[in-house]
């Protein structure tokens, strides 16, 4: 059963426990007016977020309930509504939010204002959301564990001796102590499924170029990262996908959607085939206690009319991974390397920042080229599963919520990690093959902490994924939230 959080806070208010579709719904009907959802959900902040650090960057209060009111006026005035109309979000804080203080977690950019939207945040702003704030997030993204020089460590939503993940940290603990409806997140090594799944929501890295990544300089080469909707339930999470998917112009990668997440929703899952991945008979060190949690889950799936096989592919994993982190460090260290190349903004920089980069100085170009030959072998292997299975599923962590102290775990199942993310090897299976994954939740061990497994579909497969969680989440006896 879940338990409750160690957090001292009071339960949440009826409004801010309605589902965001339910929620928006009632705004759109005038059943709930604007001011009357972003007050409840701006005292829930002011009674929270003092003890768990998810949001930053908040907006004056006054500023937004003037943003409320004028909302309310052109409801009043028979404006039309988008979907998100009247729902307060806060914005992961590596997203440019024009206006809005942007960090990315870094005393290097711990003043900057950008003037401009990232592609999701202004589409988000016309389907009519209160952006009130950002989410805490680790610098740069870099690491599961939300903490940075500028804003400090994000804590568990259920305990706060433990990390929340990352780098959606903030994202996961605004949701599930109900400070948000709904959120946004970024995911490149599990940035939105193992958050998710430290905090007993759910959180979906979509397929590679369904949401429009940018603006940036590199519209490119930087693929494996991906903009993605997070939520306490599946419908919330197919709301937000809806707004934050489809072509941009000045996103070359992205593609358009076919049609609605949330409408197709209605649709249930008629079953199908699941292979269980597991460990990988193995070869991925896991924390005792993950699989069996993720073992119970998929028996759920069985009153959904889905077999579950258990599977191991003949891939070199070790070989795989080491590709990952080529191409990661090709993309995230270059990306980083103007502030290593200035001597005053690298020692502002944190250890595994700084060791991104200088990998990535030491790369050759037959390097950069074999570990996209491999990622495309993986992708060749990922089709021909999909032949035979709708759902490919494993843990979203190797590790249970450590302590918040601790940077990274440098030892999992008595094997020692040799880099700051080697302990979430099991998420880049999904990045690499450009595939969706959800994070669903699975339970909580015997000390309270939180676990998922992610549901991974054949790429552009992102509703059949959405539906396969939903089933999954009819089954579940708790709610995913943690107060």
């Amino acid at each position: 059963m879940r338990p409750s959080t160690k957090h001292a806070v009071p339960p949440a208010g009826d409004i801010c426990r309605l589902p965001a579709v339910e929620l928006a719904g009632k705004i759109r009907q005038r059943q709930l007016s604007v001011r009357e959802v972003v007050g409840a959900f701006l005292d829930r902040i002011e009674a929270v977020n003092p003890l768990v650090n998810a949001i930053v960057s908040l907006r004056e209060r006054a500023d937004i309930l003037a943003e409320a009111d004028r909302a309310d006026a052109h409801l009043a005035q028979g404006g039309e509504a988008g979907s998100l109309f009247g729902l307060p979000i806060a914005i992961k804080d590596l997203a440019l939010t024009k206006g809005l203080r942007t960090t990315f977690g870094s005393p290097i950019f711990a003043d900057f204002v950008p003037q401009e939207d990232d592609f999701f945040v202004e589409r988000l702003r016309k389907a009519g959301a209160v952006i009130i704030g950002k989410t805490n997030v680790p610098e740069f993204g870099l690491g599961s564990n939300t903490y940075n020089p500028v804003f400090g460590p994000t804590l568990n939503a259920f305990d706060p001796a433990l990390t929340a993940g990352g780098s959606s940290g903030g994202a996961a603990v605004a949701l599930a102590l109900d400070m948000v409806p709904v959120a946004d997140g970024s995911d490149f090594g599990g940035s939105l499924r193992n958050p998710a799944a430290y905090n007993n929501v759910y959180g979906f890295r979509p397929s590679q170029g369904l949401v429009p990544a940018g603006p940036d300089i590199d519209v490119f080469h930087s693929q494996m990262g991906v903009e993605g909707p997070m939520g306490r339930n599946v419908r919330d999470i197919a709301l937000l996908l809806d707004e934050q998917a489809g072509y941009h112009p000045h996103a070359p990668l992205s593609h358009h959607k076919q049609d609605s997440f949330l409408e197709g929703l209605r649709t249930e899952a008629t079953g199908g085939r699941i292979a269980w991945l597991g460990d990988l008979g193995g070869q991925l060190p896991t924390e005792p206690g993950i699989l069996g949690l993720c073992e119970v889950a998929l028996a759920r799936f069985a009153e959904a009319s889905f077999a579950t096989e258990a599977l191991v592919p003949d891939v070199d994993f070790e070989a795989l991974w080491q590709a990952f982190v080529t191409l990661r460090q090709a993309s995230s260290g270059c990306g980083l390397k103007a502030h290593y190349d200035d001597p005053e903004k690298r020692r502002l920089l944190k250890p595994e920042a700084v060791w991104e980069v200088e990998q990535a100085i030491r790369l050759t170009a037959p390097q950069i080229h074999a570990a996209t030959v491999r990622r495309s072998s993986w992708h060749r292997t990922l089709l021909s599963l999909f032949e035979r299975f709708d759902l490919i599923v494993l843990p979203t962590a190797q590790v249970f919520p450590f302590d918040v102290a601790i940077h990274w775990p440098r030892e999992v199942a008595g094997r020692a990690m040799d880099s700051y993310h080697r302990w979430m090897q099991v998420s880049a299976f999904a990045t690499l093959g450009g595939c969706p994954a959800l994070n669903v939740p699975v339970g909580f061990d015997d000390r309270g902490r939180p676990m998922g497994m992610q549901l991974i579909g054949r790429p552009r497969g992102d509703l059949a994924v959405l539906r396969a969680g939903a089933a999954y989440e009819a089954t579940l006896p708790w709610p995913a939230r943690a107060a």
